[in-house]
C-alpha cells in the first residue's frame, strides 16, 4: 500500500471527509532553512537523530497534503528575534491567498508595535497564530505581550502556543509562564501544541481550568516521541474526557517518520472512533468551519 493510499484509508475508514492538520509548517525557504538545519543537529539534544520526512520543495509539501486528503492545514511560523514577524505575517498572508487550504497563519514576539501588527494580520483576514516560547525565547507574560494576548482573547482567535520543555527546556518553557497569561486572559482560545510534552499533566489541569483551553497531538504517542518523553497512561481517561478539546496535529513536514505513523498512534490509544472523528476533523471544523470534502 502507497503512503497517499494509507493515510487516505484511515480517514476514510472513520467515515471522515478528510483530515484537517492544525500544526504544519509553511515559512520563508531561507527560515525553513534553518529551522531544517536545528532540526540536523538536534540529536545532540534528544540523543537521537531527528531526520525530516518530507524534506521537499513547497509545492510538493502541499501536494503531498492534499494528495493525502489533509482538506484544511496551517503555516505555522515564528520569530527568533524582534523586527521579524511582521515581515513573517506579510509572507504568510501572501501564502494563504495562493494557497487558499491553509487556514492562513500569523505569528507575534514581544516588541513595541506587536499589537498593531497582531491588529494589521486580524484585518488581513489571520485565523490562527503561532508563538513558540522554546524558540524565541520570551516570557508568555511579557508586558509587551498583553495587549497582544488580550485582542487575540477578544477576538476568539486560537493561537497555537509550544510552550511546554520539550524537546529541550527553555527558559520560560512549562506551565508556569503560559498559565499566568490564562490567569489574566481566561478567555483566551490557547491551543497547547504537543500536549505540553512533558509536562502532560500540568496542561491537562490547565485545559481543565480554562474551558477554552485546546490541546493539538503533534508528535505525541508516536515511538518517537514515547522514547523521549512518554504519555502517562494514567492521563487517558483524562484525555478521552477532553475529547471535544483535542485537535490533530503533525508537524509536517518537519516529522522523522511517516505522516500515517502519528495517525496509527492516536488510533493506538484505543479512546474509539467517535474521539478520533472529533480529533481529526470535527473540533477543527467546529473550530475554522468545515473546509471542503475530500474529491
Amino acid at each position: 500500500m502507497t503512503e497517499t493510499a494509507e493515510v487516505r484509508e484511515f480517514w476514510q475508514g472513520l467515515g471522515l471527509p478528510g483530515l484537517i492538520d492544525v500544526h504544519t509548517h509553511f515559512m520563508p525557504e531561507r527560515v525553513l532553512a534553518k529551522v531544517w538545519a536545528y532540526f540536523d543537529a538536534v540529536g545532540p539534544l534528544t540523543g537521537r537523530p531527528w531526520p525530516i520526512a518530507y524534506r521537499h520543495a513547497e509545492q510538493q509539501r502541499v501536494d503531498t497534503l492534499r494528495e493525502f486528503g489533509v482538506r484544511a492545514f496551517t503555516a505555522m511560523l515564528y520569530p527568533h528575534k524582534p523586527a521579524m514577524a511582521a515581515w513573517l505575517n506579510s509572507w504568510a498572508a501572501d501564502f494563504a491567498v495562493r494557497t487558499p487550504d491553509c487556514l492562513h497563519t500569523a505569528t507575534f514576539f514581544p516588541e513595541p508595535g506587536a499589537r498593531q501588527y497582531v491588529a494589521d494580520a486580524l484585518d488581513r483576514g489571520a485565523r490562527v497564530f503561532k508563538a513558540h516560547v522554546q524558540v524565541g525565547g520570551y516570557d508568555p507574560a511579557d508586558p509587551l505581550l498583553d495587549g497582544v494576548w488580550g485582542l487575540l482573547a477578544e477576538r476568539g482567535t486560537p493561537v497555537v502556543v509550544h510552550c511546554g520543555s520539550g524537546p529541550a527546556p527553555g527558559k520560560h518553557t512549562g506551565p508556569g509562564p503560559i498559565g499566568g497569561v490564562l490567569a489574566r486572559h481566561p478567555g483566551l482560545r490557547l491551543v497547547v501544541a504537543h500536549m505540553g510534552l512533558p509536562e502532560y499533566t500540568d496542561f491537562l489541569d490547565l485545559a481543565e481550568r480554562y474551558p477554552r483551553v485546546l490541546l493539538d497531538t503533534t508528535m505525541v504517542f508516536t515511538d518517537f516521541t514515547e522514547r523521549l518523553a512518554p504519555f502517562p497512561a494514567a492521563e487517558l481517561p483524562r484525555l478521552r474526557d477532553l475529547g471535544d478539546r483535542v485537535l490533530l496535529g503533525t508537524d509536517f513536514p518537519n516529522i522523522p517518520y511517516p505522516y500515517a505513523t502519528a495517525l496509527h498512534a492516536l488510533a493506538g490509544l484505543g479512546l474509539g472512533d467517535d474521539w478520533l472523528r472529533a480529533v481529526c476533523w470535527g473540533n477543527a471544523a467546529r473550530l475554522f468551519g468545515a473546509p471542503a470534502a475530500a474529491g
